[in-house]
This record gives structure tokens, C-alpha cells and sequence, in this order.
């Protein structure tokens, strides 16, 4: 019986390359990204189109423009992708103990602030794990197995996720001392128009049901306007002005100086989450149970 690949059925390795291709815009750009040769990455996309039928980009000076069909294909693509990457995560942690890769999904300011010591002590347990971190808010990281794990700013609904409440984590406004001493304190609302203050750009579904509790905050109060919490934090420790922070990281920086405490308080309500098909993977149900430890203590201040 042979085991050639049938025309109709064509090779991870064609997908792999029209996917870079379509994310590049090109075959150099591709062929780099995939460390393949141009010509090699080229011979790919044409034994797909013929493979399937299907003209999937127009070929220009500027490079190579996705059909709306190669548009339709693309989410697939991405799927096969994030399929491949799991299995190899999975294979990873075949064995005695915990070993293998996991993949962590976590919010900006979570993985950079508040994830590394709770890693650190999951490796030193476990020292044949090895992490993969990626910051993103998207809950279909999950589903689409673009990650094992999660830590998400909002309760999943998704029927295929085993998720775990770990509690609310506290926001409040925040300056840094030489911020205040340069231009002073606020005790009121009112006097908060006269500072400066850094705040979003883009109003997301989040900001707009907190509305009621943001005051007088609005776009266009902000002086500074970012849609990154890391870049905002990053301004407020320079001492550019008055901004939103979780109220345990500032808490771990003297220099940090919570504002109008008895005016604004918001909590994020905190979960973690896997796919319920890794529940019995020592991989991920240690390193779950890290997260949710560490987090609980994190919000708790007993870190």
C-alpha cells in the first residue's frame, strides 16, 4: 500500500508555507520566517494552488496579495498551526514525572509583573519543565490551542474550558513621588482635571462596563494615551503622571503612591483556565495548580 500523500490531501509542509506567506506578505519575508530557501517556499505555494484548485495570491511587484479565498483559508491554516505546536507540547510531556513544554497565555502586566516568581519556584519543583509565555487577552488562545493555559481578566464561558476562580485583583490610581512632589496631591475628583493623567486609547468592552466607576475619566482627560498596560505603568514609574495600576504591584514599589484610595476602586475578577482535554497531563495540571497558588497569594499580599 503506498504511503504517498494524495493530491487531494496536501502536506502540513504547503500549509506551513502559504500560512507565512499570507502573514509576511511574501516569499522572502516567508522563506525567513520558516528558515526555508525563497525557491523552496515558492515550489510550496504552487503545489498547493494546483493541489486544490485554487488561485491563492496575486502575484505583484510589491509581492504577494491573499485572494479572498487564500482570506477563507487563512483561519484553517492558523488552526493547523496551532494544532501542530500542541502536539508537540503534548508528545513533550510523554514519560515519568513532570516534563514537557506548557504554554502560558497571561495579560501584559500579569506576565511581566506578577507570573515570573510564581514560574520561577514551578521550575525549581520541577526542573524538566520548560515554560512558554505569550501575553494576550484572547480566550480563544484555548480553544484554538494556541495555548495550554490561560490567566484571563474575565470569567470563561466556553463549555470545552476547566477554569478556576482565584479572586479580584485590586486597581487603584497611582503616582510616583516625584510626580507629586513636582505638581502635588489630589483629594478630589474635581482636582484631578488640573494633573496629568495617563489612561487608554482605544475604549474596549471592558472600559465601557466599568464606566460608571472610571469618574470623570474619558479619552480625551488622558495626556498620555496607550492601549498597553506595561507602557502605562512604565509612565507612571517615570513620574509623567497619575495613572491606573493593580494595587499589589505598586504596593511592591515604595516609589509608587496610591491616589484618592476612598474615590476609585475597581477589581478584576481573575481566572485561570485549561482545555478540559489536558486534565490529566502532569504537565499542566502542576503547573496549573502553581498559577492558581501563586495568584491567591499574589491578591491575598502573603507573596
Amino acid at each position: 500500500m503506498s504511503n504517498s500523500v494524495s493530491p487531494a490531501e496536501p502536506s502540513w509542509d504547503l500549509y506551513r508555507s502559504f500560512l507565512g506567506v499570507v502573514e509576511e506578505g511574501s516569499l522572502s519575508g516567508a522563506a525567513r520566517a520558516l528558515g526555508l530557501t525563497q525557491p523552496t517556499v515558492g515550489r510550496h505555494i504552487d503545489a498547493l494552488e494546483a493541489s486544490i484548485g485554487i488561485t491563492l495570491f496575486t502575484r505583484s511587484q510589491s509581492g504577494f496579495i491573499p485572494t479572498e479565498a487564500a482570506l477563507a483559508l487563512r483561519p484553517y491554516a492558523q488552526t493547523l498551526a496551532s494544532t501542530a505546536t500542541a502536539l508537540l507540547r503534548a508528545a513533550s510531556g510523554q514519560g515519568e514525572g513532570v516534563r514537557g513544554t506548557v504554554r502560558i497565555s497571561a495579560s501584559e502586566v500579569i506576565g511581566i509583573e506578577v507570573l515570573p516568581p510564581i514560574l520561577t519556584a514551578l521550575r525549581a519543583a520541577h526542573p524538566e519543565l520548560v515554560i512558554e509565555l505569550t501575553l494576550s487577552s484572547r480566550i480563544e488562545d484555548l480553544l484554538r490551542r494556541e495555548a495550554d493555559i490561560a490567566v484571563r481578566m474575565v470569567r470563561p464561558s466556553q463549555d470545552a474550558l476547566i477554569a478556576r476562580r482565584v479572586g479580584d485583583i485590586e486597581l487603584g490610581l497611582h503616582a510616583h513621588r516625584s510626580y507629586l512632589e513636582r505638581c502635588g496631591t489630589p483629594s478630589t475628583w474635581e482636582e484631578l482635571h488640573t494633573h496629568t493623567i495617563v489612561g487608554f486609547d482605544a475604549e474596549t468592552s471592558f472600559i465601557r462596563s466599568a464606566r460608571s466607576k472610571l469618574g470623570p475619566f474619558s479619552r480625551e482627560s488622558f495626556a498620555l494615551r496607550t492601549d498597553s498596560d506595561v507602557a502605562q505603568l512604565a509612565a507612571i514609574r517615570a513620574g509623567y503622571g497619575i495613572g491606573f495600576c493593580q494595587v499589589r504591584t505598586a504596593q511592591r514599589d515604595p516609589s509608587l503612591v496610591r491616589v484618592l484610595p476612598d474615590a476609585f476602586d475597581l477589581h478584576l475578577d481573575t481566572w485561570i483556565a485549561m482545555h478540559e482535554d489536558l486534565r490529566d497531563s502532569p504537565r499542566c495540571r502542576a503547573t496549573f495548580a502553581a498559577l492558581v497558588e501563586g495568584l491567591e497569594r499574589y491578591i491575598k499580599g502573603s507573596d
